[in-house]
């Protein structure tokens, strides 16, 4: 008689168990649906005529496709070329860059031995909390480091971040002390163990950090609007800011008054912004399955450890 009761239970349990599970598959189905149903819609309006959208509106279902948002941009000249090779170079330099200083600087203060670790964790929590502010940070960066209108000032100022040096030093930290000392009775010095043993083994978090540094380089377009005063060295985002706020571009663009008067008036309004908008997430949105498998197991790993 008990073991059927406890048979019904657990039945009970199960079949309890498996709605709840079915609620959630469906708030996860509506949740990701919300998230991808907006990228979807800015491809749609981007292929769509801008007829179309003046007379219907915003639709998933467009009435008349057309290609002429992508034409347009393309015929302004090499200027998103350009500024698409500038954000490449950047987003690989900087995420490159980024990477080295916050591995070396993570490591040396997960490690417990290193007796001036407190100290430089206390300046760079601070750092997280308090800073200089947007004056004395350009003056820095243009009057001392003379980055002004260079490259550089796309990625120098956004190399380290406090907060993933925190993550990763967290990450560090689960790796057992005894593989590191292992490695040290083995010959192994500082520089070597750290190259050998401890990144292999931290893959998963240092992927994750590199996609979010790789993310903020590629989507950041303050800083080309604050150091670059060249067109031609503008980031693809900056760019874009350019092009959505002002038709100045055109006319730099253009060869004569007239061309510039004609391009202005079949200038696309809605569906250029989506194309513009297209443009600049797809190279993104591409490297995302690349790190996926990495970054899922990064946050696993972190939460389960950190």
């Amino acid at each position: 008689m008990r073991k059927k009761e406890e048979a019904m239970y657990e039945s009970a349990v199960n079949n309890i168990s498996k709605r709840f599970n079915g609620v959630l598959n469906i708030l996860m189905f509506c949740m990701a649906l919300a998230c991808v149903l907006p990228v979807i819609l800015v491809f749609i309006v981007s292929v769509s005529s801008e007829q179309s959208i003046f007379q219907n509106g915003y639709s998933f279902f467009p009435t008349e496709l057309s290609l002429e948002a992508y034409r347009f941009f393309f015929k302004l000249g090499d200027q998103i070329i350009r500024s698409y090779g500038i954000t490449i170079f950047v987003t690989i330099v900087g995420t490159v860059f980024s990477l080295v200083i916050t591995t070396m600087f993570a490591y040396v203060l997960s490690r417990s031995d290193y007796k001036y670790g407190k100290v430089f964790t206390f300046i760079m929590l601070f750092t997280m909390l308090f800073n200089g502010g947007l004056v004395p940070s350009y003056m820095v960066n243009t009057q001392v480091l003379n980055l002004g209108n260079s490259v550089w000032a796309l990625i120098l100022p956004m190399s380290l971040n406090a907060f993933y040096v925190i993550v990763l030093r967290t990450f560090f930290k689960s790796i057992p002390m005894e593989i590191i000392e292992a490695a040290k009775i083995d010959g192994s010095g500082e520089f070597s163990t750290f190259v050998k043993i401890v990144l292999p083994l931290s893959k998963p978090g240092i992927a994750t950090i590199g996609l979010f540094t790789m993310i903020a380089y590629w989507n950041d377009w303050f800083l080309g609007m604050l150091y670059m005063m060249d067109q031609e060295k503008y980031p693809i985002q900056t760019l874009l800011w350019s092009m959505q706020n002002s038709l100045e571009f055109m006319k730099q663009s253009s060869v004569n008054a007239l061309e510039y008067a004609e391009m202005a008036q079949n200038a696309p309004t809605d569906s250029g912004r989506m194309a513009l908008t297209v443009l600049v997430v797809a190279p993104i949105l591409l490297a995302y399955p690349f790190f996926q498998k990495y970054f899922v197991k990064g946050l696993t790993v972190g939460g389960v450890k950190g």
